[in-house]
């Protein structure tokens, strides 16, 4: 969320290099102190000198370091911009070791034409300006990660050794299996055979039969899990600082992956001779076309729109006020349940991931079931939007809408659902009605939403205190917190599948972004209004004031999660990365009335949108949650079924809707029909 790309925002970060400085083991050598200092000077190369080997490790790091520094930007520049990228200071990263790596590697790319050439086309790398990547997190990361390693030289001199050892090895097992292929002799393996088949990275068959690229791919993933290891096996190092360094290092590695330069993808040097070099004109008229728009293209944005291809399911909006449009969908049965379903989704996201296409609607399945659905579509803000709170989001949010779907359906009670922080509203919004005695909502549903933020997955490495500061300024300027910025978030939990492979794509394949419904949702933000936006930040992730009962206050009633006493049916995802499972599952001990919790395969949005026709995935559940004294314990004892949970779910929701009536008509005398859905707030860019 607080990524930073821009000068003027990077001027206001809080300095990398003290945090890290901070960070440094008691009695480490200083970066800037002497022994360092007299490290770094450039020493010749021993006369008569004509031949190298392949650089140490150590000099790797020390190329990564100074190719960040003068290419990716970040930090204050050292030096002048036309001095070569591989002759930067090294004293200034982590000491007199780093240093003996950078002058290694120098001389060994000096030696090298075709490394200097590529050298001068990385000087003008302008991808800094398009990739969302924090690279002063990623230098403070790699500056703890060597500090720290360097209290115990002698374990660091035996890690490198087995890091060169493994690699020598590899390189080894490689020439000799490529040697015996050639003679046409049987090494027992598949030159094909790809160990790393999960890595999409390395799918190109050169990455596995030729011993180049193997070589290369393998000198790569070896040395990035030495990496990523200093940062985990370092027990001293406070668990969420350790987290958050070694998530910052994976940010680093996956940045350094040989698959994203030209010269050493072997997909891109083939399309680029097939196509007579037209891919590389059509990549660098893709890279022109992202650097005006400031950000990245994942996906196609002329293939879908709300309303002609997407949240199709046919309806009418039947209430407009500040904050929301209320939809009201058309039903498909003479007879439906009794008792409404009222959806809320987030408000950092647009409500039709839940009505994509057809094939794929929760909203169409939930209404071919027999239910009536009606929808939150919440406004996109702006600047002027600044001063709405979080009380206006309850009030012109869930409150509103019940009222609205009471009258025309003429239900006593409305069925809500909170899909990830619309699930926090809704379960502040219950207890808020709790402590009033207003029985307006029923049973609650709640998928992929956190109340307890103790354990709040990935998402915690953008909202600590410093960087909530640094999203309270940007707030404070615009009036809004800008939806790139929430996007870049999201993006960078999953690099390599949202960010680095569309950088091979687009700019080293020359291709054009993908035609995907998912995509095209992901990049269709919402700005966040600033006052509501760092009340939530404050209460949820900094303090965790919702599980302290009566430490929240809406409109002078205090909020106690104890009182909702409704029953629930909840939802985690397995590999949610957003909101853990087992942070999901915290609702079941929070709440007091009858929890059915179920784990869903998959992830944040796949485990959530699984039609039951797609025959995919499953889920997992057990019943009596509340006397389980742990997420592993309930997961130990519960019930794996195959498929989509959204049929347990109906057969839930049938329990909790009451009887068959005549289907309501759309809108009502006092809440009559506005617009077609899927109205105009999700048009808002």
């Amino acid at each position: 969320m607080a990524t930073i790309k821009g000068e003027d925002t990077r001027r206001r970060r809080p300095p990398a290099g003290k945090r890290a400085e901070e960070a440094a083991p008691t009695g480490g050598p200083s970066a800037n102190g002497p022994e360092s200092s007299a490290a770094s000077g450039n020493q010749a190369p021993a006369d008569g000198q004509t031949a190298m080997g392949l650089p140490t490790p150590e000099a790797a790091l020390g190329l990564w370091m100074s190719w960040m520094r003068q290419n990716m930007g970040g930090f204050a520049p050292t030096g002048s911009t036309e001095q070569p990228w591989w002759v930067a200071s090294a004293d200034a990263v982590s000491g007199s070791l780093l240093a003996t790596g950078v002058e290694q590697f120098q001389r060994f790319v000096a030696a090298d034409p075709m490394l200097a050439s590529i050298d001068r086309m990385w000087n003008a790398n302008p991808l800094r300006e398009v990739i969302p990547v924090d690279w002063s997190e990623a230098v403070r990361a790699l500056r703890i990660v060597w500090l720290r390693s360097l209290r115990d030289p002698a374990k660091a001199f035996t890690r490198s050794a087995e890091l060169n050892m493994q690699i020598w090895s590899s390189a080894m097992e490689t020439w000799n299996a490529a040697g015996a292929r050639w003679w046409g002799l049987s090494t027992g393996t598949t030159p094909d055979a790809a160990p790393n088949a999960g890595d999409k990275r390395f799918d190109a068959p050169e990455w596995n039969g030729n011993p180049v690229y193997k070589t290369l791919k393998e000198m790569y993933l070896l040395a990035s899990d030495f990496l990523l290891r200093q940062g985990l096996e370092d027990e001293d190092m406070d668990p969420k600082e350790r987290e958050r360094v070694t998530f910052h290092l994976r940010q680093f590695v996956d940045a350094m992956s040989p698959s994203l330069i030209l010269m050493s993808n072997p997909v891109a040097l083939r399309r680029a001779m097939e196509t007579g070099g037209a891919s590389l004109a059509d990549g660098a008229r893709n890279l022109l076309h992202d650097l005006r728009e400031g950000k990245l293209s994942m996906v196609d944005a002329t293939a879908f729109e709300p309303g002609r291809n997407l949240a199709v399911t046919p309806g009418k909006v039947v209430l407009r006020n500040r904050l929301i449009e209320l939809i009201q969908y058309a039903p498909t049965t003479e007879q439906v349940r009794q008792v409404p379903i009222l959806i809320m989704p987030p408000w950092i996201n647009k409500f039709y991931i839940l009505d994509m296409q057809p094939k794929n609607s929760m909203v169409k399945y939930l209404v071919d079931q027999g239910f009536t659905v009606l929808m939150v579509s919440w406004k996109n803000p702006d600047a002027s939007m600044e001063d709405i709170t979080f009380e206006d989001y309850m009030n012109l949010g869930p409150l509103a809408a019940a009222d609205t779907v009471r009258d025309i359906t003429g239900s006593d009670s409305v069925n809500p659902v909170g899909y990830c922080i619309g699930g926090s509203l809704l379960a502040m919004t219950l207890s808020y009605l709790a402590a009033k005695g207003d029985t307006r909502f029923g049973s609650a549903t709640f998928m992929v939403s956190m109340q307890d933020f103790s354990r709040v997955g990935d998402s915690a490495f953008f909202m600590d205190e410093p960087q909530i500061d640094f999203i309270e300024q940007q707030m404070m300027e615009r009036g809004y917190l800008d939806s790139r910025e929430m996007a870049n978030m999201f993006n960078l939990l999953r690099s390599n599948d949202l960010i680095w492979s569309n950088v091979v794509n687009n700019y080293l394949l020359g291709g054009k972004p993908p035609a995907f419904d998912l995509l095209y949702w992901n990049s269709d933000g919402t700005r966040m209004a600033r006052a509501a936006h760092s009340w939530y930040l404050r209460n949820t992730y900094v303090e965790n004031n919702l599980i302290k009962p009566g430490k929240i206050q809406l409109c002078g009633v205090p909020i106690d999660l104890g009182n909702v006493k409704v029953d629930i049916y909840a939802v985690g995802a397995e590999k949610d990365h957003i909101v853990p499972w087992n942070a999901a599952w915290k609702i079941t001990q929070l709440t007091g009335g009858e929890v059915r919790f179920v784990m869903a395969s998959s992830g944040h949005i796949a485990g959530i949108i699984n039609h039951p026709a797609g025959k995919k995935g499953g889920y997992s559940v057990r019943e009596g949650a509340r006397g389980v004294a742990s997420p592993e314990a309930w997961l130990e004892g519960a019930d794996k079924q195959p498929g989509s949970w959204w049929p347990d779910w109906v057969r839930w929701l049938n329990a909790h809707a009451g009887d068959m009536v005549p289907a309501p008509a759309l809108g009502s005398g006092k809440y009559p029909v506005v617009c077609n859905a899927p109205g105009t707030y999700v048009l808002e860019k």
